[in-house]
């Protein structure tokens, strides 16, 4: 059975601009979420581990604390 342009079914987003542009907005957040991470995963990768500690991390919980996942008490075991 031959299908018309007017059966195909289009996702939600073509069909409203609005929709598009939510898209788009949560695209943007997601990308500035992922820019602001990454630049707090390097700022405290630079601090040496006296500096870590007197802000309460250890190198390992660096990852841990910047996505925002519970840190054991105590914090990682360097070994």
């Amino acid at each position: 059975m031959p299908v018309s342009f007017s059966t195909v079914v289009h996702p939600e987003f073509v069909k409203k601009p609005a929709t598009r542009y939510r898209a788009l907005g949560a695209l943007r957040d997601a990308i500035v979420r992922f820019l602001a991470r990454r630049a707090a995963l390097a700022d405290l990768r630079d601090h040496d581990d006296f500096a870590l500690r007197d802000i309460g991390l250890a190198r390992g919980d660096i990852e841990a604390a910047v996505y925002g996942r519970p840190i054991p008490p105590g914090g990682t075991k360097a070994s």
